[in-house]
């Protein structure tokens, strides 16, 4: 398409005068055929360089997502110019998902918004197979990466997804990619340099301070902070769900609107803590990194870190939802490193104890050719957390130890809405049969009537991928209301002469490798905010941007600051604490897996599939050093196990 064209199409669907730096070289791009990458900051606008495209495509548009806030952020704005988009996602109905599914199938859609764990889906893959695809879109791509800061293994997978459903063209989008994460991203794609498009992480409108503090000074300063600006929209990073709570609570006790937000709470209380943020009706919102991501308000006046964010990756892509409207805006860290121990902790608590691999690699050397799961009961039976079992699955994969098949639904169950036999007789001969045969081989309770399909696919030779479409069929009719439970993984298994010991050394010695590149990634951040140099400059130049001006003008540094991060304020020393009094309850639980490591998790409040298991967080020990660093705990209790 032209540039005329292009500015025509523009002002007609999003009534804007012009592009934003950047958004027009990718959408030549998408629009002439090709797959790109956009690395733009944050609020730089890169949702635009699918959302124009899309509406040029010949066919849907398919945009995978990691929140729920995301998509629901962006469906606002597309719906509001009359742009037909939608998503699917666990808080649909039956009919809301019948709805969408009909309009993709129909090309009404498009722009269809799903998240990556969407495409395991079995009843999902089956329409999809349907549907005609014309580009594959990316979000927060450099989820992709393992060097990236948010690495979500199905991510992974992202790239065989693509030619399974014969997608021609991707494009990739991030704000938060270092040249290296930026190169991995786009390797996996095959996405060529000349597609890359990167428009800088230079903003000139954030004032970066960073104020060292005690921790209990900060309470004080954030209500001195938001007192002296109220009615500013504001956001404020704490670490913990239980820190968003207090904190929000102290400042409401203290007069200002303040409202805490946090993956612990219920999805629509977020949604509605969200929109009264966004409507201004809620000036302060004090969360977690749950908060935040695709939160288009452009007017956010103060982002404050009243606890260490997680990496430099976090902190840039925290602080850019700050200006965006380009006003003058704070980015304040409080400086304080009592919150270290739980970043590190957070760390220490995904990676899995050898023993937890062993039994994982023999559950896979017995299973035979074919092996199944499912997901919630291997982690409770591995005592592996959910993320880094399929971290795990995913490096097995990659290992050719197993492939990733298919997941299915155990139980298919629905309520009839008409009788069965008028189900029956609104088909003729074999099809009438097929349909016949399927609600012959249904077992009707009170409500629910649940579908053999082992019967049909094993006594009857039925073909499970056409029972499927039947019932997908009788439910978009509004004929049977269709739900599905108990989700199965199923994986070849390709190698079943691995040495499981060898393969559980290699794996546990990667994943410690992963466990102290994340801990050096945190110091790396705590060097940063030491530094002696103009902070805006080290934070462009650490994704590869370098910038003229030496001094900013705008941060800490530049302002003639020195800053050196509080310590953590006196504890006490671990000799002086009764070992056998603090895990005494919690070894009689764990018995023979009562070691070092298990219980230095326990003391500091980690969580996993085990402690659910046994109630061992009802415990009163449990977290009772969570201020300490795991390393140390560990290290502490291990002399009484050598």
């Amino acid at each position: 398409m032209s540039m005329d064209e292009l500015h025509n199409a523009l002002k007609q669907h999003f009534g804007f005068q012009k592009f934003r730096k950047g958004q027009q070289d990718v959408i030549q791009r998408i629009v002439s055929g090709h797959s790109a990458a956009a690395i733009f900051p944050t609020g730089a606008g890169k949702s635009l360089c699918y959302q124009l495209p899309a509406l040029m495509q010949p066919h849907l548009t398919l945009v995978v997502s990691p929140l729920l806030s995301l998509m629901k952020d962006q469906l606002d704005f597309l719906h509001s110019h009359n742009i037909p988009a939608a998503r699917i996602d666990s808080s649909l109905s039956g009919d809301q998902y019948n709805q969408v599914i009909r309009e993709a199938l129909s090309g009404e859609l498009k722009i269809l918004m799903i998240s990556v764990e969407r495409f395991k889906n079995e009843r999902f893959r089956n329409q999809l197979h349907r549907m005609q695809l014309s580009l594959l879109v990316v979000d927060e791509a450099h989820c992709i990466s393992e060097w990236g800061h948010n690495f979500r293994p199905e991510y992974l997978r992202l790239p065989d997804y693509r030619r399974e459903f014969n997608i021609e063209k991707v494009l990739l989008l991030t704000a938060t990619a270092t040249e290296k994460v930026s190169a991995d991203m786009c390797s996996k794609f095959q996405i060529e340099k000349e597609n890359i498009i990167s428009t800088g992480f230079y903003r000139a409108n954030l004032y970066l301070r960073i104020s060292p503090l005690q921790e209990h000074q900060k309470k004080q300063k954030l209500l001195s902070d938001l007192s002296a600006a109220a009615g500013e929209p504001t956001i404020v990073y704490v670490t913990l769900q239980k820190r968003a709570e207090g904190v929000a609570s102290y400042l409401s006790e203290n007069g200002l609107k303040a409202s805490a937000y946090h993956g612990g709470m219920k999805h629509e209380e977020r949604v509605r803590i969200q929109n009264l943020f966004m409507a201004g009706s809620i000036p302060c919102v004090v969360a977690t990194i749950a908060f935040g991501m695709g939160i288009d308000k452009g007017d956010i006046r103060r982002v404050i870190h009243y606890d260490l964010p997680k990496s430099i990756e976090n902190y840039s892509q925290e602080i850019g939802r700050a200006g965006r409207d380009g006003n003058p805006s704070l980015c304040e860290v409080y400086g304080c490193k009592s919150n270290l121990p739980t970043l590190e902790n957070f760390v220490y608590g995904d990676t899995p104890d050898r023993e937890a691999l062993s039994t994982l690699l023999k559950e896979i050397k017995t299973a035979g050719r074919q092996w199944e799961f499912k997901s919630l009961g291997l982690s409770k039976e591995t005592n592996i957390r959910p993320l880094p079992l399929k971290t795990l699955l995913v490096y097995l994969s990659i290992r050719k130890i197993i492939s990733p098949k298919y997941s299915y639904f155990e139980e298919y169950s629905f309520k009839y809405q008409n009788q069965a036999q008028t189900i029956i007789d609104r088909f003729e001969g074999e099809r009438r049969d097929f349909v016949s045969l399927i609600l012959q081989n249904c077992h009707s309770k009170k409500v629910w009537t649940s579908v053999d399909m082992e019967a049909l696919t094993g006594q009857y030779g039925a073909d499970r991928k056409r029972v499927l479409t039947a019932l997908d069929y009788f439910d978009t009719q509004n004929w049977i209301e269709l739900t599905t439970s108990q989700a199965v993984e199923v994986y070849d298994v390709i190698d079943e002469y691995f040495d499981p010991e060898e393969l559980g050394d290699e794996l546990f010695k990667l994943f410690k490798e992963k466990e102290e590149a994340e801990i050096k990634r945190i110091h790396n951040m705590i060097r940063f905010f030491e530094g002696d140099s103009c902070y805006s400059r080290r934070l462009a130049a650490y994704f590869g941007e370098l910038i003229e001006e030496e001094n900013c003008g705008h941060c800490s540094y530049c302002s003639g600051e020195t800053v050196t991060l509080s310590a953590k304020e006196e504890r006490r020393d671990l000799e002086e604490l009764d070992k056998r009094e603090l895990t005494g309850e919690a070894a009689q639980l764990l018995k023979e897996r009562a070691d070092a490591n298990s219980l230095a998790r326990f003391l500091c409040g980690l969580t996993s599939p085990l402690f659910t298991r046994l109630k061992v967080r009802k415990l009163a020990s449990f977290g009772v050093l969570e201020d300490y660093p795991f390393k140390q705990v560990r290290e502490w209790l291990e002399i009484g196990f050598s």
